[in-house]
């Protein structure tokens, strides 16, 4: 059984985070890190194997993006994850959820090809820098395969997984045959953090890079130039002013905090 999880590189929001000239995230100036959601499917991928003793399943961590990009397959990998692809390309930058849908697609396909096909992918419910949750169900689309989403608990058995969805005052319990699509929540388990085991052998482990040619996808098919959307102009946030200070000097203290509050609305 073959298992690719799609990850993705995303700056680290603790950092000074900015935008390039063109408006797009600059994901090469500032530190970046393996999307706190995605680790969340590669610590599901692992769990999903070590479950089913005696059965080869070989784990495949994907993600495209700039250079740096490649971190995040490699602390997949110091998790447990067996190989590892990035798909580097210039041309890629500044594509929407529609290119680098393609793009995902095209990678999956090529690593199934290379290993018999990819019976699951897993997703996280979201990336933390544009929280879009699409990819996965463009993903089951292009791919042509069911898509079962936003996981929070995962059962399998044979070629047959279950799975449980909440939602609010509610649960879904949803039911789908391999192969599929899967997106798992931040519910579905805590992730694993890497052992020092883990980080040495994570060295030797294979990791390939492909470009768009290796791909087959035409350089006209991503990137900003054919993006549905882009943004157009962006305004730095204004800087903290100082806040309001209430004295009780002569009993008016409460008084004068409530109308604050109150102005605020905040009661």
């Amino acid at each position: 059984m073959n298992i690719v999880v799609c990850v993705k590189y995303v700056p680290d929001a603790t950092a000074d985070r900015k935008f390039e000239d063109d408006f797009t995230v600059d994901r090469v100036g500032v530190d970046g890190l393996l999307s706190e959601l995605d680790e969340y499917a590669v610590e599901q991928a692992l769990q999903f194997r070590e479950k089913r003793e005696g059965e080869e399943i070989e784990i495949t961590a994907l993600t495209v993006g700039p250079e740096k990009a490649v971190d995040a397959v490699r602390k997949s990998l110091q998790m447990g994850v067996d190989k590892g692809v990035h798909v580097l390309d210039d041309a890629i930058a500044g594509s929407d959820y529609v290119a680098t849908s393609l793009v995902l697609a095209k990678a999956i396909e090529k690593i199934g090809a290379e290993s018999g096909g990819a019976d699951l992918v897993i997703c996280g419910m979201a990336s933390t820098d544009a929280a879009g949750s699409v990819i996965p169900a463009m993903l089951a689309e292009r791919l042509g395969l069911p898509q079962v989403t936003l996981a929070s608990v995962i059962e399998s058995q044979g070629d047959q997984v279950r799975i449980k969805r909440d939602n609010e005052g509610s649960t879904e319990v949803i039911g789908a045959t391999l192969p599929i699509v899967l997106s798992v929540t931040d519910q579905s388990g805590e992730a694993r953090y890497p052992s020092f085991k883990g980080i040495m052998a994570a060295k030797k482990k294979p990791l390939e890079t492909f470009s768009l040619a290796d791909l087959g996808v035409d350089a006209g098919e991503v990137g900003l130039s054919v993006a549905w959307s882009q943004v157009e102009d962006t305004t730095e946030r204004p800087p903290r002013t100082a806040g309001e200070i209430v004295t009780d000097e002569d009993g008016s203290g409460a008084g004068a905090l409530v109308e604050f509050l109150a102005s605020k609305k905040f009661i």
